[in-house]
Order: C-alpha cells, then structure tokens, then sequence
C-alpha cells in the first residue's frame, strides 16, 4: 500500500475544489452539490460547507445512491426531490473517476429532468476512461496501470488515498 494522499493534502484539494467551484459559478445563485453515495457523498458535503461559508451562494447537498459494481440491477435513486433540480446548477461529485461508468450513470440519473449544467468533480482521477465522461474540477490526476486501484478511507479521522 502507498499513500498518495495524506488527511492534509485531501484537505487542501477539497478547499481548492471549492473555490475552483465558485470561481465557474459566480453568476448562480442556487448550486445543487451531488455526492455518490460513500466518499463521492462525504466530499461532496465538504465542498458544500465551504462553498456556504465562502459565499452568498444557496447550496443544496445531495446524495446519489445505486450499485457502483451492477449499476443497472438496482434503481439509482437521489435524496431530493428530483423536481428541485429542474434548470439547475448541479455539481456532481466522487473520489476516485476511473472508467468513468459511476459517473456516467449518476449522470443519467441526473439528466432525467432539464438541468442547466452539470460540472463534475473527482477527488482523484486515473484517467482509464471506459466512458466518455471528463472531471471538470479534478484534486489529483494519477499514471496508474490497470491492475492498480485508488483506495480512500474518509471514516478514520487520520484519512488518506492510497494506492494498491
């Protein structure tokens, strides 16, 4: 196992997020932040938090729940009313982007109403796309082979990313 990223550096990524997010939103009013479910949800409140105390910005925090592993086994549900989204401003977030297929799924779930943009946000990309899907707000851009995997455990209080 290799740390690629400490509590520290994930912290300052986070906060860079944020103000990166803010900085391509100034003419919105209203930011709909959606976490998937695990890490995506729990960064995804971060940015809120920061966005919130940095700015006049109304922000709404969402989670995105469905199986990562068979996403089409299980309904892909959010924890809003889906309606709330219509011509908004989402923001859609998770820690790792990989293939790109969590991503793209949440990104059908969230584009069954009219939104005005969706920008997305990863915490660590591997670029080993699989789908056409781009982080627009990225922490860290990884060279991994295939057989490897970013791990992130946000539940210690010491978290970190690391490599396996």
């Amino acid at each position: 196992m290799q740390v690629v990223l400490n509590k520290t550096q994930i912290d300052q990524k986070i906060m860079r997020l944020a103000h990166q997010i803010l900085e391509n939103s100034l003419e919105e009013k209203m930011i709909f932040i959606a976490g998937i479910f695990g890490n995506g949800a729990r960064i995804a409140k971060e940015l809120g938090r920061i966005i919130q105390e940095n700015s006049d910005h109304q922000v709404t925090v969402f989670e995105i729940k469905m199986n990562k592993e068979q996403p089409l086994t299980e309904d892909i549900t959010i924890s809003i009313d889906a309606n709330l989204l219509l011509n908004g401003f989402i923001v859609l977030v998770d820690d790792v982007i990989n293939s790109g297929s969590t991503m793209q799924y949440a990104l059908m779930k969230l584009l069954e109403k009219p939104v005005k943009a969706i920008k997305t946000v990863s915490l660590v990309d591997r670029r080993h796309r699989r789908y056409p899907i781009k982080s627009d707000f990225v922490g860290i851009t990884l060279s991994t082979t295939m057989k490897e995997r970013v791990e992130m455990d946000l539940d210690k209080e010491d978290y970190f990313a690391y490599l396996v």
